[in-house]
C-alpha cells in the first residue's frame, strides 16, 4: 500500500474507523458466565434456545442460509456482542434486526452470544484454484487485524469459514464504497485489488478452518 494513498484519507476519519468496544451490562454479565464453567454451559443451552428467532436467516447453528446473509458461528464473543449492541442502539442500520435485537435484555444478548461463539465452523466450499493467490494477499492487507488464521478478535470478525459469495460482496462494497457500513481502513486496504483479486481472497478465506 503506497504511503500517498493513506494520506488521501483524513486523518481523523482513519482515527475514528479504529473500532471501541464498549463496555455494556452486557459484556460484563457475558464475562461473569465465561468466568463459572458450570454457568457457561447453562448460558449456551440457553442461547441455542434463545437463538431460534436468529436461525430463519443466518441458519442452524449460525451457518446462514443465503449469501446475503454472514455466519455467525465461531465468532469471537465480544465482537459479537458489541454488533449486537450497535444494532439495539441504531449504529447499525437494519430495520428487522433493530426490531428483534431491542427485544432482548442484557442475559439474553449474552447467552446468545456466547453460543454462537462456542459453535464450531466447518469450512465453507470454495477453489482450491484461487487459494493460494488469496493467501498472499490476505497475509499482506488482511491478517493484521483479523488475525494470522483469519479467525477474528474482540473488535474485528472471524472470515474463516464465511460463506464465499458473501465475502465476495463485502469486500467489493468496501473496495468501490458501495456498502452500508463504509470503513476508512477497509477503504485503504482493498483499494487496489482487482476483481480477481477479491475473488482470490474470497476463495481463500472461505475454505479456513
Amino acid at each position: 500500500m503506497r504511503f500517498s494513498s493513506f494520506l488521501a484519507v483524513p486523518l481523523l476519519s482513519v482515527l475514528a474507523a479504529f473500532p471501541v468496544l464498549a463496555q455494556t451490562p452486557a459484556h460484563e454479565r457475558m464475562k461473569v458466565l465465561q468466568a463459572d464453567p458450570a454457568a457457561l454451559q447453562n448460558a449456551i443451552a440457553a442461547g441455542k434456545k434463545a437463538s431460534f428467532f436468529c436461525a430463519n436467516c443466518h441458519g442452524e447453528n449460525g451457518i446462514a442460509k443465503t449469501s446475503d446473509v454472514p455466519n455467525l458461528a465461531g465468532q469471537h464473543p465480544s465482537y459479537l456482542l458489541e454488533q449486537i449492541r450497535k444494532f439495539g442502539a441504531g449504529e447499525r442500520k437494519d430495520p428487522f434486526m433493530q426490531g428483534l435485537i431491542k427485544v432482548l435484555n442484557d442475559e439474553e444478548r449474552a447467552q446468545i452470544t456466547l453460543y454462537y461463539a462456542n459453535v464450531k465452523v466447518p469450512p465453507a466450499k470454495a477453489d482450491p484454484a484461487h487459494t493460494q493467490q488469496g493467501k498472499v494477499l490476505f497475509e499482506k492487507l488482511c491478517a493484521r487485524c483479523h488475525g494470522a488464521g483469519a479467525r477474528g478478535t474482540e473488535i474485528y470478525p472471524r472470515l474463516a469459514g464465511q460463506q464465499q459469495p458473501y465475502l465476495l460482496k463485502s469486500i467489493t462494497h468496501y473496495r468501490d464504497g458501495t456498502g452500508v457500513r463504509n470503513n476508512p481502513l477497509m477503504s485503504i486496504a482493498t483499494a487496489g485489488l482487482k476483481n480477481e483479486d477479491i475473488l482470490a481472497l474470497s476463495h481463500f478465506l472461505a475454505q479456513l478452518p
